[in-house]
């Protein structure tokens, strides 16, 4: 029973927006697809850490959901800021079980437990501009991020952080988000978001006030979930 994670699937399976466009994002669907494959088992768990597809509509992510259904292990998604189909957690919920895609689960204000640990976040934000709405997205996904790790406490098993959005970047905090992890003791952040060799550099990866980070982007792991040690 081991934990993975991986971050910015951008699946277009059912739209037509290829992300082979890219570099070195050729066949990436086919490159996931063996990875993940050859690593993940059934009774293991992958975080899915936000930019799951690229629909638009709810309705419009069943062809993406099906193929990430398909594939060995749980799943469990958190929003990214690209998930613009992302609505309530009933509605997602519902439209999970009506397509009986039973292996795929939603982190939103809750945790989930696989093996030792406690799986718990958020998307995050990072407050790019000082503006009242950047405020007001921030504080309710601070809220949010409480809230998760207070439900991953109750587990008794150590809380591991899940973002989307990094909460250190080109030597910045978000230090709202910070603080939180500091409050409560993370040793353990994952995130996504970054993409592009030129990103990559400016991304922080390792120990920092004694949380160890990691980038968990797509193209940044080479389309191969990562374990979570």
């Amino acid at each position: 029973m081991l934990l993975f994670v991986i971050g910015d699937l951008h699946l277009s399976l059912g739209e037509d927006k290829p992300m082979d466009i890219f570099s070195g994002w050729n066949d990436y669907v086919e490159r996931l697809e063996k990875n993940w494959r050859s690593l993940v088992k059934d009774d293991d768990t992958v975080v899915v850490a936000g930019d799951i597809s690229w629909a638009m509509k709810l309705e419009e992510t069943v062809t993406d959901f099906k193929f990430i259904d398909s594939l060995p292990g749980r799943k469990i998604f958190l929003k990214g800021n690209h998930d613009y189909w992302w609505g309530t957690k009933s509605k997602i919920e519902k439209l999970l079980a009506e397509n009986e895609l039973n292996t795929i689960s939603i982190l939103f204000n809750n945790a989930y437990t696989c093996g030792e640990y406690a799986i718990c976040g958020t998307r995050g934000w990072f407050l790019e501009n000082d503006t009242p709405e950047d405020i007001k997205v921030l504080n309710r996904e601070v809220g949010r991020l409480k809230m998760s790790i207070e439900e991953a406490l109750k587990t008794g098993k150590e809380p591991v952080v899940f973002l989307h959005y990094p909460p250190y970047y080109r030597g910045i905090e978000c230090k709202e988000i910070m603080d939180v992890l500091l409050e409560y003791g993370i040793k353990k952040c994952y995130y996504g978001h970054i993409h592009g060799k030129q990103n990559f550099r400016l991304a922080f990866e390792g120990e920092y006030k004694g949380i160890d980070f990691k980038l968990i982007s797509c193209d940044r792991v080479q389309f191969t979930p990562v374990l979570v040690r």
